[in-house]
């Protein structure tokens, strides 16, 4: 075993196997790649081990297991993700069970580390009240305003990952009838979602505002930051955040303590589902691989549980028999006993 396998093929799996043959997102591969950066750092820190002598020889179940307890006592990181940094660490040894065979047993045994069962945490959502109060502050009056009611109007109207949005470029959106935009997620899949005529004439505004219909913009990203370069994740969180202060200030009781622009998605397929749209559509409106995924907003929403079982109530319970006269000896038997 030499001394350098570990970091040979540490080095063929980001720059050859992940670039050219799979289609993990740029979220994921930068979320992998900090993954070994930090496990890099934890055997050079704690275990004294240096990036460049560390191999496969020196590895083992017990060192990945002393790794994630690591990450969880000593950097105080959530059991999400714990199983974030993990679910990394197996795709890697997947890769190194087919590209170097002779270690299957040392693969095999840090495959098997399972996945932590996370807390059930009560999904955050704003009401419909909530979503027009923080549509309604923005200063239309002023340019900068109209782009940040573009952004939190589209962020709501899509149900769109925010990265999502960061992502959409002006040729991705359809301002003619019927409006729609392509947004482009998870495994770089693309979906074309509809866009209400209220949006689009807030995004019109805008587009009119920057000139974006000019067609040396056609691919621009659609939102940007001063320097033309397009708004990152924390950036438009910056922006959601600005009117979320003012918002609590003017009505504490519409907002959650912590309002991220992913409560967006989250209010977007409550408001579909509690308007009765199908399961099926709000998956493939949201992006979601499987219905499953979906249906964990179903069984978030108490309103949704009532309604069904109010629903299927007339339907189990027996109709009532009693005639009036029924109901009168039955009251007037009852009355002997009080």
């Amino acid at each position: 075993m030499h001394s350098t396998d570990f970091g040979k093929y540490l080095s063929s799996y980001f720059l050859n196997y992940i670039p050219n043959k799979t289609g993990y997102s740029d979220n994921t591969i930068k979320s992998y790649r900090d993954t070994f950066t930090i496990f890099l750092r934890y055997c050079n820190d704690v275990l004294c081990i240096k990036p460049e002598k560390l191999c496969f020889s020196k590895m083992n179940r017990k060192l990945v297991e002393d790794f994630l307890v690591w990450l969880e006592s000593t950097k105080n990181y959530s059991i999400s993700t714990r199983n974030q940094r993990l679910a990394a660490l197996h795709a890697f040894f997947r890769y190194i069970q087919i590209e170097a065979p002779e270690y299957m047993e040392l693969c095999n045994s840090v495959i098997s580390i399972s996945s932590k069962k996370t807390p059930v945490v009560e999904m955050n959502y704003l009401s419909i009240d909530a979503i027009k109060e923080l549509l309604s502050i923005p200063d239309t009056s002023k340019k900068e305003c109209r782009r940040d009611l573009a952004i939190l109007s589209l962020l709501y109207d899509t149900g769109a990952r925010v990265q999502e949005i960061a992502d959409v470029k002006v040729s991705d959106l359809r301002i003619k009838a019927p409006s729609t935009i392509r947004l482009t997620g998870k495994g770089k899949k693309t979906r074309i979602i509809p866009v209400m005529p209220q949006t689009i004439n807030i995004l019109r505004a805008y587009i009119n505002d920057y000139g974006l219909f000019n067609e040396t913009n056609i691919s621009s990203p659609l939102f940007f930051n001063k320097r033309k370069e397009k708004l990152t994740r924390a950036g438009l969180s910056y922006v959601l955040n600005k009117y979320i202060v003012v918002a609590k200030i003017k009505h504490p009781d519409l907002f959650p303590t912590k309002v991220s622009p992913h409560v967006f998605r989250h209010s977007k397929a409550m408001h579909l589902l509690e308007s009765g749209v199908n399961l099926i559509y709000i998956r493939d409106f949201l992006g979601h691989a499987s219905v499953t995924t979906t249906e964990i907003y179903a069984k978030s929403n108490p309103e949704i549980k009532r309604k069904a079982i109010e629903q299927a109530s007339p339907n189990v319970l027996p109709d009532e028999k009693l005639t009036k006269k029924n109901r009168e000896d039955l009251l007037s038997w009852l009355k002997e006993f009080i």
